[in-house]
Formats: structure tokens, C-alpha cells, sequence
């Protein structure tokens, strides 16, 4: 491919538009010729992100879709709730492909999205134009979308760590209970007092108890995979650290299955996904292992004692939860090799 691809990212002050800025300057076939911004249009975007100075060194752009017509192929909307909802479709009406990474078109159902996001959900019409993009689960869905809704963070790691037992009949889903655990990052760089430093550091504490609007989004994609309604307890934590989430997911196994059967299950379903790396039995991954990187790494432990697996699923929020993932759902809707702009191993220590 000689001709490369124009990029525009709306919300591109925020962390997971950094991200994909950092991600998409080593991306062969890809090219950031638009930074959007409505709360700092007119700004030299190095200001606010010095270490990206000899990568973007324009004034940020306002948000206006024929002008961003005029600059790109495909958008990244990576906005706050209920703001996606409004331009995504005006996006699309000009002839634009967009991958939504804030979470407005991952719900079909409005009544659910009002509920857990509490914001107005997004036009029926535009919410079954959009593809849910998981690659390693919809991934020939993908293919050829004009219109992708990237996956939540604690999503990926969970359901990315459930999907292939759930769908084999490995556990009794009635029995899931997933404790997740993020990086402060996943709260935005907006300062609050919950994010607050003195606050993080040396601590560590669960938030939305049974409120997470990611837990109707795992449901979901569990219930297609299960063929059944699946219902499942999912608490949150903060963990004092920048990156990473950890999924730690416990289930009833069915049928006397052992740690093995896990391990054997997980490489075939995810066999050819170069982004899903299943370790070996007694070796579990942590978040440092995948840190700056598009991986999700799986462990297993069957407790022969209780009849319970427990599954430890990593992941970088801010690349396989957002930007890298984003990037993966582009290469696929290019028809190109999905790891493209994506090589690279995790950063350690």
C-alpha cells in the first residue's frame, strides 16, 4: 500500500486520544492529519503533551465534521459518554468511517444504556449500524464495518478471560464472580478528588458496587456467546498504579474438569489471535507483563478441593482497553493484518 490512510481522533487531550496518537505514529499504513478538541481547540497540542512535540506540533482542531471531511478517512471518537452519541452519526452522514471507543453504541438496548449510563442513549438507527468491535470475538464482524464501537477496558479483560468457557460449557455461568482491579488512568486525566494522588497512593478501594456501566456490556456479549441469558457479580477496585487491569474471575467448573482442560480449551479458541497469550498451568499473569502493549494474558487454577476455576485475565487499559484495540478494529475493517502499528512488546520493568 503505497498511499497512506488520513486519521483524524476527537477527544485527542484526553488519555486514550495520547494513546492513540503515540500508537498510530508507528502504524505503516496510517497517517494523524487531524487532533480535535472541543475544550482546547486553537492550542498547540504539545502544550498539554510535551513528550508528543516532534510528533504533533499543530494547533488543535475544533469539532466540525465537514472540516474534518476535508482531513481524514476514518475518525476515533474517544469522547466522554453522550457526546459520541450526538456526533458519530453526523460523522457518518458525510461519508466518514468511525470507531467509537466511549461506549454510546455498545448497548443495543436504549432502556439499558439509560439505566446504567444515565445519559440519553444514541439514535436506534445508527445504534444497529454499529459493529461491536471484540476482534477475538466478532472479528470477522468487523471486517469491512464502516462504523466500529470499540469494546469497554473491563470488558476486554473479562470477557476475553470467560468467552471460551462460557461458550464450551467449561463452568456454571450462574456462578460467575469477577473482581477487577484498574489503573488510575482508566478515570481519565479530568483531576478529581477521587483520583486525587494522596488519595490513590497507598490505598486501594472498590467503587460503583453493582453500578459499573461495563457490567450490562459483559452480560451481553456472555449472553450471545453462552446462547443464554447470563447474569454475573462484578465489583471494581482502584488500584494505586498508572496501567493495567487484572480480571480475577471465579466460576463452579462443570464436569470434573482440571486446569488443563482450561489451558487446552483457551489456545484452541484463541489460536491464531496473536493479541490472546494463554500461559501455562502454575504460571499467572500480572499487569506489569503487559504493560504499554495490545496483549491480554490468561491464567488458570482449578481448585479440585471446591470445584471452582479461577482465571486470571491482564490487560493495559489504556491500549487493549482502548487505543490498541481501536487500532486492531481499523486494520480489520482495512483488510489488512490486524497486528499492524501493534508489534511491539510490553515495557518491563
Amino acid at each position: 500500500m503505497s498511499e497512506k490512510i488520513r486519521a483524524a481522533i476527537v477527544g485527542s487531550t484526553g488519555y486514550g486520544g495520547v494513546e492513540l496518537i503515540r500508537l498510530l505514529a508507528s502504524h505503516p499504513h496510517v497517517e494523524v492529519t487531524s487532533v480535535i478538541s472541543s475544550s482546547a481547540a486553537g492550542t498547540p497540542f504539545a502544550e498539554g503533551y510535551p513528550h508528543l512535540t516532534d510528533i504533533r506540533t499543530e494547533l488543535l482542531d475544533d469539532v466540525d465534521p465537514q472540516a474534518i471531511k476535508a482531513k481524514a478517512d476514518v475518525v476515533f471518537t474517544a469522547t466522554p459518554p453522550a457526546v459520541a452519541s450526538k456526533l458519530a452519526p453526523q460523522l457518518l452522514d458525510v461519508g466518514l468511517k468511525v470507531i467509537d471507543l466511549s461506549g454510546d453504541f455498545r448497548l443495543q438496548d436504549t432502556a439499558l444504556y439509560e439505566q446504567w449510563y444515565k445519559k440519553e442513549p444514541a439514535d436506534k438507527a445508527y445504534l444497529k449500524q454499529a459493529v461491536y468491535g471484540m476482534a477475538e470475538v466478532y472479528g470477522e464482524n468487523v471486517r469491512d464495518a464502516a462504523f466500529i464501537s470499540n469494546p469497554g477496558c473491563y470488558v476486554t479483560a473479562t470477557v476475553l478471560g470467560l468467552a471460551p468457557a462460557v461458550q464450551a460449557g467449561l463452568i456454571d455461568t450462574s456462578t460467575i464472580i469477577v473482581d477487577a482491579k484498574s489503573g488510575v488512568s482508566g478515570a481519565g486525566r479530568g483531576a478529581s478528588v477521587g483520583n486525587h494522588y494522596p488519595e490513590i497512593n497507598e490505598n486501594f478501594k472498590a467503587y460503583k458496587l453493582n453500578k459499573h456501566q461495563h457490567i450490562p456490556e459483559i452480560e451481553m456479549v456472555l449472553s450471545d456467546v453462552a446462547g443464554h441469558d447470563v447474569v454475573i457479580t462484578f465489583t471494581t477496585h482502584l488500584a494505586p498504579m498508572t496501567r493495567g487491569i487484572m480480571s480475577t474471575i471465579y466460576a463452579t467448573v462443570k464436569d470434573g474438569r482440571k486446569t488443563a482442560d482450561f489451558i487446552d480449551l483457551y489456545r484452541s479458541y484463541y489460536e491464531g489471535r496473536k493479541f490472546v497469550r494463554v500461559r501455562k498451568e502454575g504460571n499467572w499473569p500480572s499487569t506489569k507483563e503487559v504493560w504499554g502493549s495490545n496483549y491480554c494474558d490468561i491464567g488458570f487454577s482449578v481448585d479440585e478441593r471446591t470445584g471452582r476455576v479461577t482465571i486470571i485475565s491482564v490487560i493495559d487499559n489504556l491500549v487493549k482497553g482502548a487505543a490498541g484495540q481501536a487500532i486492531q478494529n481499523l486494520n480489520l475493517m482495512m483488510g489488512w493484518d490486524e497486528t499492524l502499528g501493534l508489534q511491539f512488546v510490553p515495557v518491563y520493568p
